[in-house]
């Protein structure tokens, strides 16, 4: 037996390792390969409607003057590009590489202790969770990732920010499926979308709160403590000898309940609420924006957004799953505390005022202060010291 490797002989920990990439195969290849049958969901990733492509085109320019001149924030010279499923799962696994490799570092013990004699169950599965870490990374990221590819319209769905000047893409067929369930105009949703995908870049694209969203991020996810009892349990339910145990324990891997377990620790719980408050508050002024500049420019807005919003709030328990493996907690409660601070700055002085939210680092409102706009303005109009 290989001594790198406590399972290598057992045939049916070798079917798993060549399924899901642990050795030599890259496990980021295999993430996208999860993530693209997930995606599909076993039918064809049809082509980009040539026609909505065109209209991207006009629409994304039309988005992007608007929002520059509501925002006073810029967007670059990027544009928005119409991409499949697929084209969608690849870059966002890209993008989320950075997130993926730290849960999955937190998730994989470092260092199984030599203490057989103590708790050997442990010390196996020590050794075991070492084994599994890389297909753990692939399965994680490529199952959500390609959850999320089922039902996004773009990069922002998850308010996560990606690199300064990388591409926007949306997913036209799943934006045309909603619109036709909808009953709602393609074209409408197809500029809806490029004003909501605007405005999130216009904010990460200011430096320190892309850079302090990101680090809030990373420091969750690299909280987790690995606690294997969850995982445990449900091995020790598998009967190796089955035909169906490289199924059962590919469910096993991927089960919420078995990821999620015990395992977040103190350090994250005293991270959330400062974590809670920024997405609040992006969120809040990104519906703010959208709403200023799409009553005016967008026929059937006000369906639209209920729409959207509808679908947003009843979100699945796969959905939900995601959202908390990365610290964000995108409910109603959430968005309409962002709302809340928003409309509370504006009603106290005027809108002229959100700016100063991405202006400076020290502006940005506290978590107490997201509850009280008006202690926000009092702070940011002190004279500042020295």
């Amino acid at each position: 037996m290989d001594n790198d490797n406590p399972f290598g002989g057992i045939p049916f920990f070798g079917d798993f390792e060549k399924m899901f990439g642990a050795g030599n195969q890259d496990p980021w290849r295999t993430a996208k390969q999860v993530a693209t049958q997930m995606a599909i969901d076993g039918n064809n990733d049809l082509n980009v409607d040539p026609s909505h492509r065109i209209a991207l085109e006009e629409l994304s320019r039309i988005a992007q003057l608007h929002i520059n001149d509501a925002t006073s924030l810029s967007t670059g010279t990027i544009s928005i590009q119409a991409v499949t499923r697929t084209e969608w799962v690849d870059s966002t696994v890209d993008g989320y590489k950075t997130l993926f490799q730290s849960l999955t570092d937190a998730l994989t013990p470092q260092k199984v202790e030599d203490s057989y004699n103590a708790d050997p169950m442990n010390a196996i599965f020590g050794q075991m969770m070492q084994f599994l870490g890389p297909m753990m990374l692939s399965m994680t990221a490529g199952s959500m990732v390609g959850h999320l590819a089922q039902r996004s319209f773009g990069q922002f769905d998850l308010p996560i920010p990606r690199e300064k000047d990388a591409g926007l893409q949306v997913i036209t067929g799943n934006i045309e499926d909603f619109g036709k369930e909808w009953a709602l105009s393609i074209q409408e949703l197809l500029l809806w979308v490029c004003l909501h995908e605007f405005c999130f870049h216009a904010v990460f694209r200011v430096e320190h709160i892309r850079d302090h969203v990101s680090n809030l991020l990373f420091d969750y996810v690299s909280g987790f403590e690995s606690n294997p009892s969850g995982l445990e349990e449900k091995l020790l339910d598998i009967d190796m000898s089955s035909p169906s145990a490289l199924e059962d324990l590919q469910r096993s891997l991927g089960s919420p309940e078995v990821v999620l377990g015990a395992i977040q620790s103190e350090s994250q719980l005293r991270m959330l609420p400062e974590l809670h408050a920024v997405i609040a508050v992006i969120v809040g002024y990104v519906d703010y924006i959208m709403d200023s500049v799409g009553n005016g420019l967008i026929g059937s807005y006000s369906q639209i957004t209920e729409a959207i919003r509808r679908q947003r709030v009843e979100a699945s328990p796969s959905d939900r799953f995601i959202e908390r493996m990365l610290g964000l907690e995108l409910t109603q409660e959430q968005f309409d505390r962002g709302n809340a601070f928003i409309e509370g700055v504006v009603e106290r002085s005027d809108a002229n005022e959100l700016g100063r939210l991405w202006s400076d680092r020290k502006n940005f409102p506290t978590p107490n202060e997201v509850d009280a706009p008006g202690l926000w303005l009092a702070r940011i109009d002190l004279p500042n010291e020295g």
